[in-house]
Order: structure tokens, then C-alpha cells, then sequence
């Protein structure tokens, strides 16, 4: 219904953007009492990032990528040090911006986060707002309603400090044109080239280069090593699968939590919005008295006025609806007005942050105690985790024992949990998510240990996830070899091959190159083509940025470069002509686009700037430390 904050939405955007980690909620007294040490990553002022917490959110963000890439992540992927310094990056930009913020005593009411949460469409049941719902939701992700909205209000803070930036970043109509037009503008060029394979028969290669290459790069043709599994997972699930719930515990349970089941009232209210902001607050005032007086005169004309007048477009066009909702989920004046009202009555003019509102009420649900039939099976799911809760850590404890103890076998953990004993294909000793439970780092380091390879012992108990425990022990197993030589001589020889082919192409193409820039033109050129910098798909990527840079001023002009792996390619530009004008859609898209790389530029230098205020230093030696 309403903003939750007024801002400048492009700048928010790309703050939000620019910040690649999901916000993450450091509390400022956190800050403060941040004691430190010489192992933190980073100081920024008297805030430290210490290495635990970079760890953690280094941990984070490989399940985050694991989540989404499923069989293609590779743990190894933020190991590099560009990826670690990307993420202390953000953490660093992320605590620059909520201290900033705190600085400047912005933070986000109660009112905005409770609209906020009011919106998010993942909390409503047909349409509506609902508290179960909300809570389910927060349960799923391990995250408490304090919590979340602890990180919301963080997050809405952070978009008043954005909003706060202001718009200097806009692009000027001049440069705006400017860009338009190169973007349109039309080349036509011919194109020769010269393939790679066609200097394959000019390759020599030594005798032992093949050879050489195998003894150089070894490590290219080892088949790594190899093993088979089999494994028991012992997790919460499992065991509260294992357990009954009576009739009785789950009444009894329904009756000791009744308040938990009532589903609140709520009302519907349809309105009409005169924006403060629009008209000045004595005209909006006015006008909203006006309107109301002719309300009064005509109730049922309440839809009509509301579409012809109202300020919120959300609910204008529907008449001024707001649908039903509960106490608390508007701000507070409009909240007292709705909740004081009889079905069917309409108010006085009632004043917000927002403007001036008439309210119509015209509905209620009173609230209800939802019957026990409809929540029994939540109440048995939610008795059986409990139980299955309490008993896990208990388990847990004698699940690691026994894998231990028992290391020549996981028959007896398997029956007295009752648990599967599974088997796997053959795995490799790099973590793969695809491999499910088997797809654990530190369970895989355990099954390739030389202790299990060696003695076919289970592996420790292994935590692979909130909960659930893994132990395996190694059925099979090969070791890493390397390939004979014999075998892949001829693969060599290819390769080889195709990079001296590549490199003579190259050396060739730069020669008619040289010749073409000093007007020797004896080529036979394609068929000229047409390209823009907005559809260059007739030129290879690799050429395109060669073609767009060529000198307009005296045609034909020239440009060539290689195409890795296929060759080299040579451009004859003939003819350079403006542009189509472009319709409105795609001009107002295209001014979007450079609007937003203003935007980009603009906060650039506003997080640069705040790095110099506030004195941050990083400590390389702890960003490159691994322990976690």
C-alpha cells in the first residue's frame, strides 16, 4: 500500500547490487566491543572483521552457491584469492554502510518493518497476511521472527542511507545522444579469414615434443584416485520417524497452546489517499475535507471518488481496496481508525506520514480458534520433532561411539538405529554436492585418509549438515596412476599441432595486417555485412571490440585479431551510417541502462570515500589464512 521507504529506487538498487552477499545483520555494539586480534582480516577504524567471522561468511557463501548450482559447484571455487578478497570486500562495504548509517542516526521504524513484512508474498495465505505462515516460513530457513526482522530493519536502513545519496548520478542529455547514436550506428564490413587448420600442414614437430609435453605436465594425465563406499546417515528425521505420538499428547499439547491457534481479527477497508507530498499539506487537508463531505452525501459513490482521487495506486483502481488485514499492519493512525470502526461506516479525515485518508471498514473477520482436527498433523510433526530433537543428541553421542568402536563394520550402528546401510558408485576424492551425503569435504577426506584405505575402517561420524550424521567405511578403492604415454601420444601430438597452427595463423594474419595498413589490398573479401554495436552477432565476440574501434575518418580502414582456436580474422570497414532511430521503449531502456552505470559510478565513489574516512586496512596474511 505504501512505501516502506521514499527513496531513490536506483540508487537502492544498485547498493543492493553493488553488496553481492545477502545483507548480513552485525549489530553495532557488536562493533563496539569487537576486541580483536593480530589475526583479524580487517579493521575499518576501530571495527574489527576477525577471522572467524570471514570464515563463517565464507562458509555461507559456498552453500549459497552449492544451493544453486547443485552438481556443478566446486568447493574450490572461493579458494582463490580473488574470490576471498571479493567477499571480505563486501563484508567491509556492508559494516562502512551500517555504521555510516548509525552515524547519521537512520534507522527504519517499526511502521516500515511491519509494511514490509506485510508485503513479502511468500507470508500470505490467499492473499492475506499470515502469522502461521510467517512463522513456518522463518522456521524452514533455522531463522526466528526477531531475527529476521532485525536483518530487515538493517536491510531498510541501508536503503534510507542510499536514498540519502541523492541523484548526481544522472547521465546528461548531450552524452546520453552521444551514446545513443554510437550504440545505432551502423558499419559495414568485410571480413577474410584465415583458418587454423589450413597451416596444420606446415607444422613440424620435433621428435620428443610430445614426449617432452607428457614429462613437463605429468599431473594432466594422472587418472586420480578412486573408492566405493557404503554409509549410514543418522539425522533428526530419522529417529523422530522412528517415534509415536498418542492421541492424547497431541490434545493435551493443543489445549496448553490455544493462543498459538487463534487466528486473529481482521478487517477490510477500502480508502481514498489525498498524498501530502503532492499537493502541500494544507491543500491536501482541504481537498480531503471536500471529498469527504461529498462522501457523506453519497456513501455508495465511495468507489468512484476513491478510483477518480485517491493518491495510492495500488488500490485506486480497485476502488480504493485494501483487502483484509490485521491490528498492526498499517501505520498506526490508519490502524486505530480502521479498528474503531462499525462495518459499513466511513471515518473522519485521518492524517499519516502519507497524507490525509478517508476510511471505509467494509468487512470483519472476527477472530477464531482454529479446531484441533485442522492442526493435528502440525501438532504431531511438530511433538515428533521435539522428541526426535531431544533423543538425536543422545543418539548422536552413541552413534559416534559405536562407528568408532565397531570400526570393522557398520552393521551394528545400522541396526540398532535402524538405519539403511547404502552403497555408493565409484567417488572421487574432491566433495561433490551431487553425491548427496557423500558429498561432504570432511567426510571425503576422512574415506581417503591412509587410515581407511589402508585397514577398510569407518570413518568418524561426520556432521554434514544441522543434525545429521554420516559415518562410511571404503569398499573399493584405485589408486591415482598415471597414463602411459603410448596412450595418449596422439592426443599430444594433436594439441600441439593445433597451437602451432594457431600461432602461424596469427603470425600470417598480422603480416596481411601490416600490408593492408600500407594499402596493399589484394585480399578476396566476404560479402560486406552490416553490424551495430547493439546486434554484432555476424562478428565473432572476440572481433567485435576490434571492429567498433576502427578509425572512421578515412575508409576503407582495417583491424584483425586472432580467434583462439580457429584461427585469425581480418575486417574491412567500407561505410559508417547513422543509426535507425530508435522507438521510445528502447530509448527509455537504453537511458535505464546508462542511468544505472551513473548510478554504479555514484556509489563507487561513495564507498570509496567512506573507506578513506574510516581509515580500513587489511591484513593480507589473515585473508590468505585457511584455519578456520
Amino acid at each position: 500500500m505504501f512505501d516502506a521507504v521514499r527513496n531513490n529506487k536506483r540508487i537502492v538498487q544498485v547498493f543492493l547490487a553493488l553488496i553481492t552477499l545477502p545483507f548480513a545483520f552485525f549489530g553495532v555494539d557488536s562493533y563496539m566491543r569487537s576486541d580483536g586480534s593480530g589475526g583479524d582480516v580487517a579493521t575499518i577504524g576501530d571495527v574489527k572483521i576477525t577471522q572467524q567471522q570471514f570464515q563463517q561468511t565464507l562458509r555461507e557463501q559456498q552453500e549459497r552457491l552449492r544451493t544453486q548450482m547443485g552438481a556443478q559447484f566446486d568447493p574450490k571455487m572461493l579458494e582463490n584469492p580473488e574470490a576471498r578478497k571479493a567477499i571480505l570486500d563486501d563484508l567491509i562495504n556492508q559494516r562502512l554502510l551500517v555504521i555510516e548509517a548509525g552515524k547519521k542516526n537512520m534507522v527504519a521504524g517499526d511502521n516500515a518493518i511491519r509494511q514490509a513484512i506485510g508485503a513479502i508474498e511468500a507470508f500470505k495465505v490467499d492473499g492475506k497476511f499470515s502469522v502461521e505462515r510467517y512463522e513456518a516460513a522463518l522456521r524452514a530457513q533455522g531463522m526466528s521472527p526477531a531475527g529476521f526482522e532485525a536483518q530487515l530493519r538493517q536491510d531498510l536502513t541501508l536503503q534510507q542511507l542510499a536514498g540519502a545519496i541523492g541523484q548526481s548520478g544522472v547521465v546528461s542529455r548531450s552524452v546520453a545522444d552521444r551514446v545513443l547514436a554510437l550504440q545505432t550506428e551502423k558499419r559495414e564490413v568485410m571480413e577474410v579469414r584465415l583458418s587454423r587448420d589450413a597451416y596444420l600442414g606446415k607444422v613440424k614437430l620435433a621428435d620428443d615434443a610430445a614426449k617432452k609435453f607428457y614429462d613437463e605436465n605429468a599431473k594432466e594425465f594422472e587418472v586420480p584416485e578412486q573408492a566405493k563406499a557404503e554409509y549410514v546417515v543418522l539425522s533428526m528425521e530419522s529417529i523422530a520417524g522412528q517415534l509415536a505420538v498418542t492421541d492424547a499428547e497431541i490434545k493435551a499439547w493443543y489445549d496448553g497452546h490455544k493462543d498459538r491457534f487463534l487466528v486473529p481479527e481482521e478487517r477490510r477497508a477500502s480508502h481514498v489517499l489525498i498524498a501530502s507530498e503532492k499537493l502541500g499539506k494544507d491543500k491536501a487537508k482541504a481537498k480531503a475535507e471536500a471529498l469527504l463531505a461529498d462522501i457523506r452525501k453519497n456513501p455508495a459513490a465511495f468507489a468512484d471518488l476513491a478510483k477518480k482521487n485517491s493518491d495510492d495506486p495500488g488500490s485506486a483502481s480497485k476502488g480504493g481496496d485494501l483487502g483484509f488485514f490485521g491490528r498492526g499492519m498499517m501505520v498506526k493512525s490508519f490502524d486505530d481508525a480502521t479498528m474503531s470502526l462499525k462495518e459499513g461506516e466511513i471515518s473522519g479525515v485521518v492524517e499519516s506520514d502519507f497524507g490525509f485518508h478517508i476510511i471505509k471498514l467494509t468487512g470483519i473477520h472476527a477472530a477464531k480458534e482454529k479446531p484441533l482436527a485442522e492442526v493435528r498433523g502440525e501438532i504431531e510433526a511438530e511433538l515428533k520433532k521435539a522428541a526426535g530433537a531431544r533423543k538425536f543428541a543422545e543418539a548422536a553421542e552413541t552413534f559416534s561411539n559405536m562407528v568408532y568402536e565397531q570400526s570393522d563394520s557398520l552393521k551394528p550402528v545400522a541396526d540398532k538405529f535402524k538405519l539403511a546401510i547404502k552403497s555408493s558408485d565409484w567417488l572421487a576424492r574432491q566433495a561433490n554436492p551431487a553425491n548427496g551425503a557423500l558429498g561432504n569435504e570432511k567426510l571425503m577426506a576422512a574415506l581417503f585418509s591412509e587410515d581407511s584405505v589402508k585397514n577398510r575402517r569407518n570413518t568418524e561420524a561426520v556432521e554434514i549438515a544441522t543434525n545429521t550424521l554420516v559415518a562410511a567405511r571404503l569398499v573399493d578403492y584405485k589408486a591415482k596412476e598415471l597414463q602411459p604415454f603410448d596412450g595418449v601420444k596422439a592426443s599430444i601430438e594433436t594439441l600441439l599441432k593445433n597451437k602451432e597452427a594457431q600461432v602461424l595463423a596469427s603470425k600470417d594474419g598480422e603480416a596481411r595486417l601490416d600490408a593492408l595498413k600500407k594499402g596493399d589490398d589484394k585480399l578476396t573479401w566476404g560479402a560486406a555485412r552490416s553490424v551495430s554495436r547493439m546486434d554484432a552477432r555476424q562478428l565473432p565476440p572476440p572481433a567485435a571490440q576490434s571492429v567498433f574501434r576502427m578509425e572512421t575518418g578515412k575508409l576503407p580502414s582495417y583491424t584483425g585479431g586472432d580467434l583462439p582456436g580457429s584461427g585469425y580474422a581480418l575486417y574491412k570497414l567500407t561505410r559508417v551510417d547513422a543509426g535507425e532511430k530508435l522507438d521510445d521503449a528502447r530509448k527509455q531502456a537504453m537511458l535505464k541502462q546508462l542511468d544505472n552505470l551513473a548510478a554504479q559510478e555514484e556509489v563507487q565513489l561513495y564507498l570509496a570515500a567512506l573507506r578513506s574516512r574510516y581509515k580500513v586496512e587489511i591484513n593480507q596474511a589473515a585473508l590468505e589464512s585457511k584455519d578456520k
